[in-house]
């Protein structure tokens, strides 16, 4: 924004912008200020501004895989005195990411060429009685293992689980099973 006004203000000036833009002048012209004197910076603008360097060294030493904890860990070791909140916004300023352990788990593979199902219910999760309205669902959760699927049947009005099931693929069998095994220990009209 403050780029846009600096390259429209010598046709129509400041103000007017401001006016239309939600920002007021004294902020353009604080922004100015700070940019000429950088003196005028906050005091945690300055440290970081000294800070990020140091982070992104210490990151490509180790190889661009360090995350908060390790970077952080290591500036400590060098004698910098510095929380690990302020190493993790930096990083996230600088865009700097660990390498995360694991794979991550695939719970879908979605099929271009057909359709997504109809919401049959048009996201109107209301029942007037139980046993009217079940919804199904699966997610995955992480064990020592792998990881296990598990899908849940769930009674609107009660808003409360009617039957699960855990498999280990994520295939639609394990799913219909949940949904036959609430049928059958709920009998619905």
């Amino acid at each position: 924004m403050i780029q846009f006004i600096e390259d429209h203000r010598d046709d129509h000036g400041v103000e007017p912008i401001c006016r239309v833009l939600p920002i007021a002048p004294a902020t353009f012209y604080d922004h100015l200020a700070k940019r000429a004197y950088p003196s005028r910076l906050a005091d945690r603008t300055k440290r970081d501004e000294e800070l990020k360097p140091e982070i992104e060294r210490v990151f490509e030493e180790n190889l661009s895989v360090y995350g908060v904890r390790k970077v952080w860990h290591q500036m400590r070791r060098e004698g910098f005195d510095i929380a690990r909140c302020t190493v993790a916004r930096l990083m996230k300023d600088l865009g700097l990411e660990g390498v995360v352990r694991g794979k991550k788990p695939k719970t879908t593979i979605p099929d271009k060429a057909l359709q997504c199902p109809l919401d049959k219910v048009n996201r109107q999760f209301h029942a007037p009685a139980p046993n009217v309205l079940w919804v199904s669902d699966f997610t995955y959760i992480a064990t020592w293992q792998g990881f296990v699927y598990v899908a849940f049947v769930i009674d609107v009005f009660a808003r409360r689980i009617v039957r699960w099931r855990v498999s280990r693929t994520a295939s639609a069998g394990f799913v219909l099973d949940a949904l036959e095994q609430a049928i059958h220990q709920r009998r619905p009209a």
